[in-house]
C-alpha cells in the first residue's frame, strides 16, 4: 500500500537514500547525504510543499515544489514554481508519480503559482516521459538539461 504525507525532518536519511538509489541506477550524477536533503528540501525558505511517498512505512519517493528565488541555479523566473520528483527506480511505473503530482498541483494552486518549471537532464528518459505525461512542455534551451513548463 502506498501512502503520502508531508516530508518531515526525520525523513532526511530516507530521502537521501531515494536519490542515491537513482544515482546507483545511473540516472543521477552524484550521491547525496542527509545534510543536503535538509538544506535543499526540508529547511528551504522557498519550499511550498515537499511530499513523501511511503510503501509499508518506507520512503520510496518524494516531490518538492519551491518558489523560484533570485539567482536560482536553474535560471527560472522569480515567482515561478520549481518542481523536483525523485522516485526509487524499483518503485517506478506504479502510479506514484501521478498521485504525488496531484498533491503538489493542489499546493501550487493554493500558493497562487501560475507556472512551474521542471528542469530535466537531457539523458533522463524516464524523467522526460514523466513530466510530459503530467502536461509539461519544453520552453527554452538548457545546458545539458531540458527546461519544461506547466502553465496553471
Amino acid at each position: 500500500m502506498i501512502s503520502f504525507r508531508p516530508a518531515e525532518a526525520t525523513d532526511a536519511e530516507a530521502m537521501a537514500e531515494v536519490q542515491n538509489a537513482i544515482h546507483r541506477a545511473g540516472l543521477r550524477a552524484t550521491p547525496v547525504d542527509a545534510g543536503l536533503m535538509r538544506e535543499r528540501y526540508l529547511d528551504s525558505a522557498g519550499e511550498i510543499a515537499c511530499t513523501v511517498a511511503l510503501r509499508d512505512g518506507e520512503v520510496i519517493g518524494f516531490q518538492s515544489l519551491k518558489r523560484a528565488w533570485p539567482g536560482n541555479p536553474y535560471g527560472v523566473a522569480v515567482g515561478w514554481g520549481i518542481i523536483g520528483t525523485h522516485i526509487r527506480p524499483d518503485a517506478g511505473r506504479s502510479g506514484i508519480g501521478r498521485r504525488i503530482f496531484a498533491i503538489t498541483l493542489a499546493a501550487a494552486r493554493a500558493a497562487d503559482l501560475h507556472h512551474i518549471d521542471a528542469t530535466i537532464g537531457a539523458d533522463n528518459g524516464p524523467g522526460l516521459a514523466y513530466y510530459a505525461a503530467m502536461g509539461f512542455v519544453p520552453y527554452r534551451e538548457g545546458d545539458g538539461a531540458i527546461p519544461h513548463r506547466l502553465d496553471l
